[in-house]
């Protein structure tokens, strides 16, 4: 097995013990069995206008580098062109992008300090593994440095249709640095023909077929590597969480009332002003539910020094209370609106205890709450999931309540639907999603895609003849 380096934006601390999550746990567990070197931001700033250098910790056949960004990375390459324009670009929002040169500039700056770092690290036979739309030009760079290894990249968001796509005035850049990797993962199969038709329509490349793309006189894969989660994991501390004492508490405040989750970060993504509307129309619509169940939102805050964000905080907890005040009565608070971080422990009893998970993001890559909630049910007595049709976990989870998360009405149905679901059906659903998520869960993903960017004989990306 050759030997593994993956880069991505953030880093775990490895000071810190074991990793938490799916997506940290799988690649340490990849890195584990192969060796190899972990790369990326160390959350921290150097304090000064120069980032700091890479400082190595040892934890087994892991080395972990991490760095310090500028004051003016930060500025430039995180929270200008990453989050200001990448971010919401690619979930359809381009009234909220906000395109600055001198943030392209620092988001070029910081791709190549990286790969400026990793050069010296990188060895013949190392697989490369880039993760996420902040180093989507490292391939390109690590290639000017004369790196010659397989690159591979994974997007963990969705990838715009051509027309959204065009609008960033240097996309031609972006997508050329794409074409430089030997394969380029998208989370679903539109993402896939997203890229492929940007391709084709900015006349430098296509569709091969068979998960074949052609860009620029050379070969490369593009394919769909939906991720999963550790479903056996999550199953059994969701099993075990419903004892943890937080659990316990928040089922007796609810005072026998059905429990409907959303768990969300704070993003103008998530849809969570539509989805506290869609739960009222729901109320109105079915007055005998007035009192009878409770809305519990959990959304962390996020991104607390972007700009916009500090606003959408206050304007969701304004829509809670407008929702609370028009609807509750003195012993029933319709939503419960809690905008801190929740223990993922307490957070699996939650989704175990609840009547009907509401995961309604605008647009979301995958959506991996969707997946926890299915596996933390109890199988003899499961929740219902309602999942937005936007959301590329619905690609999976086809048995789940989809629904259109711009429709409030449709919403309030979902919800009235889900709480008067029969036994029998709510057993056959969670069944059939259960079964797609233990068929393609964290392992899985992380084992195809490794699999994928493994060199073959028949792989080769070489020079296309005319």
């Amino acid at each position: 097995m050759s030997r593994l380096i993956v880069v991505s934006n953030r880093v775990p601390d490895p000071t810190r013990g074991p990793p938490a999550g799916g997506l940290a746990v799988a690649l340490n567990s990849a890195l584990k069995k192969a060796g190899g070197v972990w790369i990326g931001w160390s959350g921290k700033s150097s304090g000064s206008d120069e980032p700091g250098p890479l400082k190595f910790v040892e934890r087994g056949e892991i080395t972990f580098g991490l760095a310090d960004l500028s004051r003016r990375d930060l500025s430039e390459y995180y929270k200008g062109f990453a989050n200001s324009v990448l971010w919401p670009l690619c979930h359809y929002r381009l009234d909220l992008t906000e395109y600055a040169r001198k943030d392209m500039a620092g988001y070029f700056r910081v791709n190549r300090f990286f790969a400026e770092r990793l050069r010296g690290l990188i060895q013949p036979g190392d697989l490369v593994w880039i993760h996420d739309y902040h180093l989507i030009p490292m391939a390109s760079e690590l290639r000017r440095l004369g790196i010659r290894n397989r690159i591979g990249f994974f997007m963990h968001i969705p990838w715009p249709s051509p027309d959204v796509f065009f609008t960033l005035p240097v996309h031609e850049a972006i997508i050329s640095g794409l074409t430089a990797y030997d394969v380029v993962g998208f989370q679903t199969a539109y993402d896939v023909e997203n890229f492929a038709l940007a391709l084709k329509r900015e006349g430098i490349g296509g569709d091969l077929g068979g998960g074949w793309m052609a860009a620029h006189g050379r070969r490369f894969r593009a394919s769909a590597f939906p991720i999963g989660i550790d479903v056996g994991e999550f199953a059994v501390m969701a099993r075990g969480a419903v004892r943890n004492r937080a659990v316990k508490r928040t089922a007796v405040s609810f005072s026998g009332r059905d429990l409907i989750i959303g768990v969300d970060r704070l993003d103008y993504s998530k849809g969570l002003t539509h989805r506290m509307d869609g739960f009222e129309q729901f109320l109105v619509a079915n007055p005998a539910w007035r009192g009878r169940t409770t809305l519990l939102q959990v959304s962390p805050k996020s991104r607390s020094d972007v700009p916009g964000y500090t606003t959408m905080q206050r304007q969701v907890a304004e829509h809670a209370g407008r929702v609370n005040g028009a609807m509750g009565t003195l012993d029933w608070t319709p939503i419960r609106y809690i905008n801190q971080s929740v223990g993922r422990s307490t957070l699996a009893g939650l989704y175990r205890i609840a009547r009907v998970g509401l995961v309604t993001p605008l647009r979301d890559g995958m959506n991996l709450v969707a997946k926890e909630f299915v596996a933390a049910q109890n199988p003899a007595d499961p929740g219902v999931l309602v999942l937005s049709r936007f959301a590329g976990a619905a690609r999976e989870l086809d048995s789940a309540l989809l629904v259109n998360p711009y429709d409030i009405e449709a919403i309030g149905n979902a919800i009235a639907r889900a709480l008067a679901m029969p036994l029998e059906e709510r057993i056959e659903r969670f069944t059939a999603m259960m079964t797609r998520l233990e068929q393609n869960d964290i392992s899985k993903w992380c084992a195809d895609f490794l699999a994928a960017l493994e060199p073959d004989q028949h792989d080769s990306p070489e020079l296309l003849t005319a």
